[in-house]
């Protein structure tokens, strides 16, 4: 079986390879020159980064992704019921293993519309890691052989500028595992404002959400006992230096995981443990690096539902529904534009 449904929306296989990664990394530049030094989240998935995400998933210690699939697994049915046949968008699908409970569902409404539309069931999963969705791509043909399937591969931002306004028919976008968490307050809202002009009025929006718990529940997801996540968080060096010509040496940073329990935020760090230089040259960058200093290089905001509600109002997103699990852990929050 070959991967006939995917498309690149960024130009990293543009022959002018250098001329392309300089531009990408601006934000890399401006991130480790700063005060203090951060990077962006987006570069924890390479290939590499997007496998060891799927280990996480698995840990003990990580409730996130259990916790979603659980209330997916429970209310799948009562969503499709509710928003009816409609094109699915997954931003980050990654290997798509919660969105098989919305894709039963899915399929079970469209089995009766099959005649009069032909495409009722049809699925884009979105992800910057090419490796992963051409993976997922050709498991879901496989499973699914009556799904209309288009994977793109690229940022959400590239997404949702390439989907646009022009669909025919109904469209729901879904975001899962609480990644809007991953930007500031400012940032979602623009996040947000993007989905929106994506969607048309009547469509759909599934945000799963993080919810507020006690700190030492929150820091242990993040500072697991196996260190699969320390291992996630420095493979975004090993990213960079492959992907920007890089020399930093892995051994020479440690990852922590602290919960800021002001801005109700997951911090990750990596922190140098001496001090020393290191270089991007497609970048033409030399970071010196004091013996602990360190790096933000995620935040993992939780969530408050009232709030998320009013966020959401804000941008146009009016809240239809909300489901949680009986622990009230983690949230599913439907949303139809108005």
């Amino acid at each position: 079986m070959t991967v006939k449904h995917l498309k690149i929306l960024h130009q990293h296989n543009n022959p002018n390879i250098h001329q392309t990664f300089e531009k990408d990394g601006h934000d890399v530049i401006q991130g480790l020159t700063a005060t203090p030094k951060t990077l962006p989240p987006k570069y924890f998935y390479d290939d590499r980064g997007s496998d060891i995400f799927e280990q996480i998933c698995e840990l003990p210690e990580y409730y996130p992704t259990r916790t979603e699939a659980w209330i997916l697994k429970q209310y799948a049915d009562e969503i499709a019921d509710i928003t009816g046949s409609c094109e699915l968008v997954e931003l980050g699908s990654g290997s798509s293993t919660k969105t098989h409970y919305l894709l039963n569902a899915y399929q079970k409404v469209a089995k009766s519309l099959t005649e009069s539309i032909p495409d009722a069931f049809s699925y884009i999963p979105i992800d910057v890691s090419g490796g992963i969705l051409k993976t997922t791509v050709l498991a879901l043909q496989e499973k699914y052989p009556n799904l209309t399937l288009e994977g793109l591969i690229g940022t959400y931002e590239e997404a949702l500028l390439y989907l646009g306004k022009n669909h025919a028919r109904s469209r729901m976008i879904f975001f899962l595992g609480s990644s809007i968490g991953n930007f500031n307050e400012a940032e979602s809202n623009e996040f947000l404002n993007k989905v929106s002009h994506a969607l048309t009025q009547g469509d759909y929006f599934l945000l799963g959400i993080d919810l507020q718990k006690p700190k030492d529940i929150l820091e242990d997801a993040y500072n697991d006992s196996q260190e699969v996540t320390a291992a996630f968080n420095l493979n975004m060096l090993a990213h960079l230096n492959w992907r920007f010509q890089g020399d930093f040496d892995l051994s020479l940073f440690k990852h922590q995981a602290i919960y800021n329990e002001v801005d109700h935020q997951i911090e990750m760090y990596l922190h140098a443990q001496v001090e020393h230089q290191a270089s991007l040259d497609i970048l033409d960058l030399k970071v010196q690096f004091q013996s602990g200093e360190s790096i933000l290089t995620e935040i993992s905001r939780k969530f408050d539902l009232e709030k998320v509600q009013s966020q959401l109002r804000s941008q146009g997103l009016a809240t239809i529904k909300i489901w949680t699990d009986p622990q009230q852990w983690f949230g599913l929050v439907l949303c139809q534009v108005i």
